[in-house]
């Protein structure tokens, strides 16, 4: 009789742990580890790289399932392009127009995934308080326990090519490219 309670408490705890680690996991946006990045041509002299300094987001993976869910808030105000005549440039009516669109925000409706890791994040992004569908390719993940807040932790590097005419952003096309490079650096720690 032992033995058949030891077996019920060992399938059941089995069983328990097993529904835990299939259980969705929702992560934190770090914001000191997270650089959303946007690289265009100009005038065809140079590509041009900058960044955004503030980030804030979750991410929902249920890595059993294979699904998920990621929401990304970009706080435009916080272009960086190491000039700052230049951000405020950026920063007007004619780009961000940080003044009535304080945010750049992406909302994810599919997370892909292959061989149990997201390759691919499908979803909206707005921009200038217009929203068009954008895939965010995703080049690397990693999901480890993260040494310093001793949580879990995932990482990701993605990226998509956007034109920047479809939210209004078109100033100086041809001459300045309308393709643009979006990519983002992202590490999330676990609730």
């Amino acid at each position: 009789m032992k033995k058949l309670a030891l077996v019920a408490a060992v399938s059941t705890l089995f069983a328990f742990s097993a529904a835990a680690l299939a259980a969705p996991e929702t992560y934190v946006i770090d914001p000191n580890h997270t650089a959303p990045r946007f690289e265009y041509s100009h005038y065809g002299y140079s590509n041009q790289m900058h960044r955004f300094d503030k980030t804030s987001g979750k991410i929902v993976l249920d890595r059993s399932a294979q699904t998920g869910s990621v929401e990304v808030t970009i706080d435009a105000t916080s272009v960086n392009t190491g000039f700052e005549l230049f951000n405020k440039v950026i920063q007007g009516e004619d780009f961000f127009d940080t003044a009535r669109f304080p945010s750049i925000v992406f909302k994810s409706s599919k997370v892909r995934f292959d061989g149990g890791k997201p390759v691919a994040v499908e979803g909206n992004l707005t921009i200038k308080g217009v929203t068009r569908p954008v895939t965010l390719n995703l080049t690397s993940f990693i999901a480890k326990p993260n040494p310093l807040p001793k949580k879990d932790a995932i990482g990701a590097d993605a990226f998509a090519k956007i034109k920047r005419s479809d939210f209004n952003m078109g100033k100086y096309v041809p001459d300045v490219s309308d393709e643009v490079t979006l990519s983002i650096a992202v590490e999330a720690i676990k609730e």
